[in-house]
């Protein structure tokens, strides 16, 4: 039997109305199926990627599993070692160790003489002999040259009441230490600044003649970490006294029983730079095994004031009117905002794909006028970056905030045009959703245009989970958050003074600092 055609309306107008519908469908269609295609693609790669090398990788894993556990047992024998001498009812605990081996002997030896007492400390007489001496040896390293440092301390005997003395033993970093303080430093750095394991620096070590264990190099990690652990308090101390603070956070992958889990490192970053302020810039770093808000609110329990961040939900209970003890005012960043309507009118990455035979990808008018527009937003702010508060605030009212209401305007007139599962809808309700936050910046000098302050922080740990893999333990997490907080808090201070140290006046009367020619620096110091 012969279907009979739909009913159709017969005036034109209708017609080209019902069209019109059809085609807003079809391409509501199309672009459902373009982005379940795209994550369909992105699932077949993890599922069937390459896995070549696997039993390497395993003996990694295992190796970074036996470096935390090394370093968080010796870390928890200082805390019993410090809890027993409080006490006299504890007994001191004591790791047993094999024995040490004698440094090589084909590295150079330099004698450090300390001056021995003249005068007996018995009887004060100073008819004093050399009796012996008492060699401590202690392993530093030059850069490309290793050596030992021997510290001779003379014995000496009075002859009037043959009492032997000698001057006190040398100080070391950390507790029966034999390592130097720049080896400390380099295997610290190496190891959480440069995103090199311990099972690698002692490869590297041993090719240069000086062989160690990973669990030698472990036990140094654990204990410098309970020795700087009141260097990292008043780290903490001194962030959470900002008025201002940049938030942020990032996946960190940590061992667990025959798997790995995605656990989250959070960096709170004190930078007052960008508003003229004089106290050094610091970061605080967290780890965590989820993202569950209640972290957060952990960690800034007892803080208050302007905190500049992405839109995650963990944060919203931070904002609450009746939050005690005070209100945190949310700052929105718009380096984040920008992101998505970039990748939406990348005239560049587009035309690369067609240069390499491949379909470019459409670009978006709208979207493109709203990245100039706020490109204009960022290069305002660049003037007035490192002026007073009050002068930020007064150019922002004038040159910024017609710039913000005309983008406001135009967002909101176009959103009711574009289908509600389009990119540049999400991208527009990102911000129109959170439209208090992210103009609170017009009335405030202190706040900065974008959170990149707190995304620079993390830059480190992004560049090294391909080198260490995973964190070994959630205490070996703990352990790498610390000593993140005390070397990203040392980049800040020597980017300061590298970029604050030639400034110079424009013809304007503002202050431009020379920013990094790689563009890193926008919308902050």
């Amino acid at each position: 039997m012969d279907s009979q055609p739909p009913d159709l309306p017969d005036d034109i107008a209708t017609l080209r109305a019902e069209l019109t519908l059809a085609r807003a469908q079809l391409a509501d269609d199309a672009a459902t199926i373009a982005r379940q295609n795209l994550e369909i693609a992105k699932l077949k790669r993890q599922i069937y990627g390459p896995r070549s090398e696997r039993t390497a990788r395993l003996l990694d894993q295992m190796e970074l599993e036996l470096e935390e556990l090394e370093a968080a047992a010796t870390e928890d024998e200082i805390a019993a070692e410090r809890a027993a001498a409080k006490s006299t009812n504890v007994a001191p605990f004591t790791r047993k160790r094999p024995s040490r081996q004698p440094f090589p002997e084909h590295l150079p030896r330099e004698r450090v003489v300390i001056p021995a007492p003249t005068t007996c400390k018995c009887c004060g007489g100073t008819r004093l002999r050399k009796l012996g001496e008492t060699v401590t040896e202690t392993l530093e390293v030059i850069p490309r040259q290793w050596k030992v440092i021997q510290n001779v301390r003379e014995k000496m005997t009075c002859r009037d009441c043959e009492t032997i003395s000698e001057p006190p033993a040398p100080f070391h970093v950390t507790p029966r230490g034999w390592a130097g303080p720049n080896l400390l430093a380099m295997l610290f750095f190496e190891k959480f600044g440069q995103h090199q394991p311990l099972n690698r620096q002692a490869e590297r070590y041993g090719r240069e003649g000086v062989p160690f264990a990973v669990s030698t190099l472990a036990d140094q990690v654990g204990a410098g970490c309970a020795v700087l652990e009141p260097l990292l308090r008043r780290v903490e101390v001194h962030v959470l006294a900002a008025e201002r603070l940049h938030g942020d956070d990032t996946t960190v992958p940590v061992l667990a029983k025959g798997k790995t889990v995605t656990g989250r490192c959070w960096v709170y970053v004190r930078d007052d730079r960008p508003f003229g302020g004089r106290a050094p810039p610091a970061a605080m770093f967290y780890y965590s095994r989820d993202r569950g808000g209640e972290h957060v609110a952990a960690h800034l329990a007892s803080w208050s004031g302007l905190f500049q961040a992405d839109a995650y939900s963990g944060y919203n209970k931070l904002y609450a009117a009746e939050r005690t003890p005070g209100l945190i005012l949310e700052a929105a960043c718009w380096a984040h905002a920008r992101r998505p309507f970039f990748a939406l009118a990348d005239i560049e990455a587009s035309a690369r794909r067609k240069a390499e035979g491949k379909m470019a990808a459409p670009i978006s008018p709208l979207a493109l006028e709203i990245v100039r527009r706020m490109d204009r937003l960022f290069e305002i702010e660049r003037g007035i970056n490192g002026r007073s508060a009050d002068e930020r605030r007064a150019v922002r009212q004038e040159l910024s905030r017609p710039l913000v209401d005309e983008l406001e305007n135009r967002m909101r007139a176009e959103r009711p045009k574009l289908s509600r599962g389009s990119d540049l809808a999400k991208a527009m309700d990102y911000m129109l959703k959170r439209w208090p936050a992210f103009t609170r910046f017009l009335d405030d000098g202190r706040i900065c245009l974008s959170n990149n302050a707190a995304e620079r922080g993390l830059r480190g740990i992004a560049l090294g989970r391909k080198s260490w893999l995973f964190a070994g333990s959630d205490r070996g997490g703990d352990r790498a958050a610390a000593m993140y907080s005390l070397i990203v808090t040392a980049l800040c201070r020597a980017r300061h003074n590298a970029l604050y140290a030639a400034r110079r006046t424009m013809p304007s009367g503002l202050v431009f600092p020379r920013f990094l020619a790689d563009g890193r620096v926008v919308g902050s110091a």
